[in-house]
């Protein structure tokens, strides 16, 4: 299987809602989509999300990119991808999330040459999974409404989105647990809108009131390493790194410095799937659990997350992969069900794209 071709598109599609954090808003998905095709008529699929606020990507940036490591990996045949995934990675710096959409489209070429599935060729063995939902930023009414609707859909976890005001942050939290039975888990998640200080004092006020959420998740900046060790030794709450993780090597330094409890998996900031096998391969070693996230993303990447979840079941073992529950419109299916909070792969080979929109 030679590549002879690598080109894109753009997968656009209708949130049910508007997506909404302390970073951005969002109201309808606009990806990248990369399409390799080989010379026996094969054809690998691979996705990624523009987050500018996050991954420092435009869609002409990742474009410029692709098209940048493009002309190095035409003619490479799709079995030496220890050669093709060195290239990707060593040609260009960053541009994490352009890379990460043709790592997952050269892993679908390599499961789809080996006639498996990717997560069975990854090792993985489980096909059963849930994840959480994300409830967005908003006045606290609307987001019990959101908060409600979940779990009458069947969701037993929800990502809350707060930052934007301290003390509006706790009464969301506050209201949002009242109206709740106790056996929903609340995930919270600040985006980068706090100060160290900050979050260890919401959090206290929020830990008196006897709510201890499953983690709090990026309170701090990206950079502020040391935040993220002075609110762990403070609070009760355990607390997820999110953007301060881009790579292996910022993993590390934060479980040297034992500053967080959980690690954060986002194909889009490890530049593929690759690295994020890599990450949690670390993480286990450092006996610290992870989560695997996505940015707004579609089915392709979606599902390359799920693979991943299911070769690294034992140490990821919290999913946020409701991206595509988000959607007012499925515009690819992949061997992925999504059944509201429950994620079912199928035995299609690759990723299993089918195309209902046209690349």
């Amino acid at each position: 299987m030679k590549i002879s071709n690598i080109r894109t598109s753009t997968l656009k599609a209708p949130l049910k809602n508007p997506f909404i954090t302390s970073l951005r808003r969002v109201d309808a998905l606009e990806d990248l989509v990369v399409i390799i095709e080989c010379d026996d008529g094969s054809i690998g699929y691979g996705e990624g999300a523009p987050t500018p606020v996050i991954t420092g990507e435009t869609m002409g940036s990742m474009i410029a990119a692709i098209e940048y490591i493009k002309p190095h990996i035409i003619g490479l045949e799709i079995e030496d991808l220890d050669t093709i995934l060195d290239l990707v990675h060593n040609l260009i710096l960053k541009n994490t999330t352009a890379k990460s959409a043709l790592e997952i489209a050269f892993y679908d070429l390599k499961a789809k040459a080996s006639k498996q599935p990717l997560y069975q060729m990854l090792g993985g063995t489980q096909t059963h999974f849930k994840t959480d939902i994300t409830i967005s930023m908003g006045e606290i009414d609307k987001m019990i409404e959101d908060s409600l609707d979940a779990v009458n859909l069947g969701y037993d976890t929800l990502k809350i989105k707060i930052g934007d005001n301290p003390q509006k942050d706790i009464e969301r939290v506050k209201a949002i647990h009242s109206a709740l039975d106790k056996n929903i888990k609340l995930r919270l998640d600040a985006n980068q809108g706090w100060t160290a200080k900050e979050s260890v004092s919401l959090l206290h006020a929020i830990e008196k009131e006897n709510i201890i959420a499953e983690f709090i998740e990026q309170p701090v900046r990206a950079d502020d390493i040391e935040g993220l060790h002075y609110i762990k030794e403070r609070v009760q709450t355990p607390l997820l790194a999110d953007e301060s993780i881009f790579s292996v090597k910022d993993a590390k330094k934060l479980l040297e410095m034992q500053a967080i409890d959980y690690v954060n998996i986002k194909l889009a900031k490890t530049a593929g799937i690759s690295q994020a096998l890599e990450l949690a391969d670390l993480s286990k070693a450092f006996g610290v659990k992870c989560m695997i996230g996505c940015m707004l993303e579609g089915p392709i990447s979606v599902a390359a997350g799920v693979h991943v979840a299911s070769a690294k079941a034992d140490v990821i073992t919290m999913l946020d992969l409701d991206a595509v529950s988000l959607l007012a419109s499925h515009p690819v299916e992949t061997s992925i069900v999504f059944n509201e909070s429950e994620i079912i792969l199928s035995d299609r080979v690759g990723l299993g794209v089918s195309l209902v929109t046209s690349f």
